[in-house]
């Protein structure tokens, strides 16, 4: 029996409910991997999890991803060694840690060339960028594409690699600055839309052109303009609220609006089982190998100040990925 000092929370609220508490981890069970972590990755989905807006049984761990090296293995454990650096992403509630046990198939080895702090950054954010440009639509040569929160952790790396997959990217971001930090991540067009008449000023940036594809993890203060700046037959992809739930709409709009297709995915079900999520992130992987992806860490806090990284968050004072480090 060993300790880890984890972030555990009993009830729902403000970035003041989180604690740091000790935790007894015992050894590793069949088919699980004791991990030793020295990175672990933030997500807005904390922050929707923690606050009660996607209720949780309580009490709770926190977080979904994380990179380490492996401590322990337990009975039945196959490619997966002692002293292996991995990563993991949707293996149970609880990366906000510093030591924790693991279901081995939900581990991902780290490429030499990448660091944990790279992998903790990226491999929710880059698998989430994958199946949408992927998976919920193929983006091609000549597609545009809208990424909204293009300053963000994900949208960065939606506006890299959507860019290199040929796409014309035009993203929105909510001030000056961090529409300069979209721009540097590929976008053609980048637009403040905390401005009045924000949709207005990027159609005249791109000539009247609508999205063949918007990716909207905004919400509430984007998704009714992101049907005005899709194009006929467009998608608009609901995939966070970070302003709060998309308002209900009635299915008619979407014919009104130029017979659009609307869809509310998630990660986790493109990764639901071990050889999908050893093929997505090997997909990301080598984008990542071939500079398609990259990991821009705006902040890093110690696990301890966790409270501080989501406020950081929720305030929206930060730009790319933020991590925490036990």
């Amino acid at each position: 029996m060993t300790t880890s000092q984890a972030i555990r929370i009993h009830a729902f609220g403000s970035p003041d409910v989180m604690r740091l508490e000790t935790m007894d981890i015992p050894e590793p069970g069949p088919a699980e991997a004791l991990v030793r972590q020295t990175a672990v990755g933030f997500n807005y989905i904390d922050v929707y999890q923690r606050s009660g807006t996607y209720p949780l049984p309580l009490p709770s761990g926190l977080g979904h991803e994380a990179a380490g090296v492996v401590e322990a293995v337990g009975p039945d454990v196959e490619g997966i060694a002692v002293g292996d650096r991995v990563a993991y992403m949707n293996a149970g509630l609880g990366a906000y840690a510093s030591l924790r046990n693991v279901e081995a198939a939900k581990l991902v080895p780290i490429p030499g060339e990448i660091t944990d702090e790279q992998a903790a950054s990226l491999l929710f954010k880059g698998l989430t960028a994958q199946y949408l440009l992927k998976k919920t639509h193929a983006v091609k040569p000549g597609d545009m594409v809208l990424v909204h929160a293009a300053a963000g952790g994900v949208g960065q790396i939606l506006c890299r690699w959507a860019k290199a997959l040929g796409a014309y990217v035009v993203g929105t971001a909510g001030s000056v600055e961090k529409c300069e930090v979209a721009r540097a991540a590929g976008c053609d067009v980048a637009i403040d839309y905390k401005q009045p008449n924000w949709a207005e000023t990027l159609l005249r940036e791109t000539g009247g052109r609508k999205a063949t594809v918007v990716y909207d993890s905004v919400g509430r203060d984007t998704f009714l303009t992101s049907l005005d700046l899709a194009a006929p037959f467009g998608l608009v992809v609901i995939y966070g609220a970070a302003s709060g739930p998309a308002p209900a709409i009635e299915p008619e709009l979407l014919n009104k609006k130029g017979n659009l297709f609307l869809t509310r995915p998630s990660v986790f079900p493109h990764n639901a089982d071990a050889a999908s999520l050893r093929a997505n992130s090997a997909d990301l992987f080598a984008a990542i190998a071939a500079g398609h992806v990259r990991s821009e860490i705006g902040r890093s806090f110690p696990l301890s100040e966790a409270a501080d990284a989501h406020r950081a968050a929720e305030a929206r004072a930060t730009t790319g990925a933020i991590l925490l480090i036990p």
